[in-house]
């Protein structure tokens, strides 16, 4: 049973990396396929057909490829300088998630990935394979396992030294290591990250329901959204960060070091009307390199103009009335929405 080299830790931490922690894909069982097919069936997926389509591969990190032996999980740290919901209480401004306030992590973490994952096949003489949350592969019950963290009742992972702040990346190797001791569950009797949810997407402690998260909704969803569910998003227009940043652990996590990681100033409370007024164009260069940019333009505006209904500003109408002849049914009839909440 082989370990990692010094040489290889060294560059994980050169590389803005956590330290590595291992998996024996031999002993790796449990209950991540069990949750999985829980949330499936019970429609929590909503309309993330993916999921359903890659449940069998998802189920264990072999399934993916048989040759595996051994998991190596990697963290990195995203803690932002400012609290990320200061913004929700400044109804003419917007409300993005701290991840896509910044480059597209997967452009930052993939190439450095592959670094590390080249130091590993030189030192074990193995093949690896490298994910950073491109591939069915379920990276929480992994960094779990692991040791890297756990997953708190809000589903996400919490680590003891970044609290809620860490991307994870995964490298699949062949060569057996000596694997790093699981992580246990921290989270006592705390229910915070539960009871802060706006549209309470939490049907019980550890379970999601992705229909009722915000997170979903902005990104994934592309329809209408509910009414009932569009008045609670208030100016959140991409993802949703109140769970994460209630967790008390949060009080041992540190800004993040890695300057393409840091928020751009534009993106930490952009005004709607701004927003509202771009055209394809300027969203395509506006939001270039961002995670923002793969819901398009279309479904950006709709998450917009729910934000300026549920504001309260009738000065935002201006910024509504183009979007009442759109072409697409979807942002019109979040036009008429916002009009006749800021109407009324």
């Amino acid at each position: 049973m082989k370990t990692l080299s010094k040489d290889c830790l060294k560059r994980c931490e050169s590389l803005g990396f956590t330290s590595p922690y291992v998996v024996d894909l031999e002993a790796f069982r449990g209950e991540a396929k069990q949750g999985l097919g829980e949330f499936i069936a019970a429609g929590h997926h909503g309309t993330m057909n993916w999921l359903e389509e890659t449940e069998a591969r998802r189920s264990h990190p072999q399934s993916l490829w048989p040759e595996a032996k051994t998991a190596i999980v990697l963290g990195m740290n995203y803690g932002p300088e400012t609290d990320p919901m200061a913004t929700l209480s400044k109804p003419e401004k917007a409300t993005i998630s701290v991840y896509a306030r910044h480059k597209d992590y997967h452009d930052v973490i993939k190439g450095r990935l592959k670094e590390v994952a080249g130091l590993i096949a030189r030192d074990t003489g193995e093949d690896v394979k490298v994910f950073v949350d491109t591939a069915p592969l379920m990276e929480k019950p992994l960094a779990m396992a692991a040791g890297l963290g756990w997953q708190g009742k809000h589903t996400n992972l919490v680590s003891r030294d970044y609290g809620s702040w860490l991307f994870l990346g995964v490298i699949l190797s062949a060569a057996i290591l000596k694997p790093t001791s699981p992580e246990i569950n921290h989270c006592g009797s705390c229910r915070d990250c539960l009871d802060v949810c706006p549209t309470q997407a939490f049907p019980t402690p550890y379970k999601l329901d992705a229909r009722r998260c915000i997170s979903y909704l902005t990104i994934e969803h592309s329809g209408p959204v509910d009414i009932e569910l569009r008045e609670k998003m208030g100016n959140r227009i991409y993802g949703c960060d109140d769970c994460l940043a209630v967790c008390p652990w949060n009080k041992f996590a540190k800004a993040s070091a890695e300057i393409k990681l840091r928020a751009k100033s534009e993106l930490n409370a952009p005004d709607l009307a701004e927003l509202a007024s771009l055209k394809d164009s300027e969203f395509r260069l506006k939001f270039s390199g961002s995670p923002i940019k793969r819901i398009g333009r279309d479904q950006f505006i709709r998450n917009v103009l729910y934000a300026i209904g549920n504001s309260s500003q009738p000065a935002l109408a201006v910024s509504v009335k183009p979007h009442l002849s759109s072409n697409n049914p979807v942002v019109k009839e979040a036009a008429q929405w916002a009009l006749s909440c800021l109407q009324r």
